[in-house]
């Protein structure tokens, strides 16, 4: 097998593993809180806190995105990789040892500080794959987050009504160190470290100037940041919607979950596939198209009679979905000056995480307004305004750039 090929496979697990243990832990935090251990009994309290601890990741996330990024280009992306799975590995096995709501606050904004898999993992996987089948290997990359993203909760749940929740977060640290470890083997980087240290010293403030300064890439980082706002932000009103078109009936909580991970199940299959069409057709083209048509199915639910008309649109919409993330990052790859490869792509995580802080907050807001109906619209305008920006940017002008 190529080295690229081992690079994606192992790295595939690794993202598998990361969301997944990122998202496992979440549908049982607040029960986690009212564990004796830890025994919070004011539900106000702990509907607060869960909230809190489950933002504290992102918000050190995106502050500290930028530090890591820049050490990658310095001292090699698979360094930064396995400091990132290695120390998630350790945090999250810390968790288990938790006995009050501050410990978790802490340890979840060491782990969104230290955290850095994804964009170290995309970065490596973009400078040693061929050029040809960067969007295939991207498409792929991205299909295992969303799978982990997706499978996370389930098997969370499972998990907690077999083994109770404390062991959920050793087992999360096991496997994190299980596929960091295989990186550490398998995984082979082309990198220069002595020419990486003879290139002169770039500030993070420098570096966000210079790479903000290509519009092309201001256009990448708008589509990840709205990507994660507008899909993030009907989430947490997703149960109600289903609960006005389903009713209070049975499987209430089945159907309002199912329709929540929709458009991830679609997602996870069409990334690669896309991923491939932009491989023979050019990414910016199917960047444009899966962002009016991802656009167009926010207007549909919006006005949605029955959650069987809401549950196919979300499925048609992960079909554009996936073809966002992957087109992005080889665009990204593409448009990054040479050796600013880290800062790029952890400045798009950056933005990622943005969204998720802002996403569910502003979605609650425009819900009061124009009610839940209402955020889906302002979700695919928002969208529409970003395809005319990346087609104004990325397909007007067709600037010179790096085909490596």
């Amino acid at each position: 097998m190529e080295q690229w090929k081992k690079n994606l496979a192992v790295l595939w697990i690794g993202q598998f593993l990361v969301m997944g243990g990122m998202t496992m832990i979440m549908p049982f935090m607040s029960l986690y809180l009212q564990s004796p251990r830890i025994g919070m009994t004011d539900e106000h309290e702990i509907a607060t806190w869960a909230g809190i601890i489950f933002a504290g990741n992102f918000v050190t996330a995106f502050l500290f995105q930028p530090l890591w990024g820049k050490l990658s280009d310095k001292y090699g992306r698979k360094m930064m990789l396995l400091r990132s799975g290695f120390g998630m590995a350790i945090v999250m096995a810390l968790m288990g040892f938790a006995t009050s709501p501050w410990h978790l606050l802490l340890l979840r904004m060491v782990n969104g500080t230290i955290s850095g898999f994804n964009p170290a993992a995309v970065s490596l996987v973009s400078i040693n794959t061929p050029k040809e089948k960067m969007g295939f290997a991207m498409g792929t990359l991205q299909s295992g987050g969303i799978a982990g993203t997706i499978l996370g909760p389930f098997l969370g749940g499972l998990l907690a009504d077999a083994v109770g929740y404390r062991p959920i977060f050793y087992l999360t640290g096991i496997s994190l160190f299980a596929a960091s470890t295989l990186a550490y083997f398998v995984v082979k980087e082309r990198f220069d470290r002595a020419q990486a240290a003879a290139k002169p010293a770039v500030s993070i403030i420098a570096g966000f100037k210079q790479l903000s300064g290509v519009p092309q890439l201001s256009a990448l980082f708008a589509v990840t940041f709205l990507l994660q706002f507008a899909m993030i932000g009907p989430n947490p009103l997703m149960p109600l919607y289903v609960q006005r078109l389903h009713g209070t009936d049975v499987n209430l909580a089945f159907w309002a979950g199912f329709v929540s991970s929709a458009a991830g199940i679609t997602n996870m299959v069409a990334a690669p596939l896309l991923g491939r069409l932009s491989d023979r057709i050019g990414q910016a083209k199917v960047l444009g198209i899966s962002l009016v048509g991802a656009a167009a199915m926010f207007v549909p639910q919006a006005f949605a009679a029955t959650v069987w008309q809401l549950l196919l649109f979300r499925l048609l919409q992960g079909c554009f979905l996936g073809g966002l993330i992957p087109s992005v990052n080889a665009l990204v790859r593409r448009f990054t000056p040479d050796g600013m490869e880290g800062r790029a792509f952890s400045l798009n995580s950056s933005m990622l995480s943005l969204g998720n802080m802002i996403g569910p907050i502003v979605g609650g807001v425009i819900s009061g307004w124009t009610g839940i109906g209402g955020v889906f619209l302002i979700s695919a305008v928002l969208f529409l305004i970003n395809a005319a920006w990346v087609r104004k940017t990325l397909v007007a002008k067709r600037p010179a750039s790096r085909e490596a």
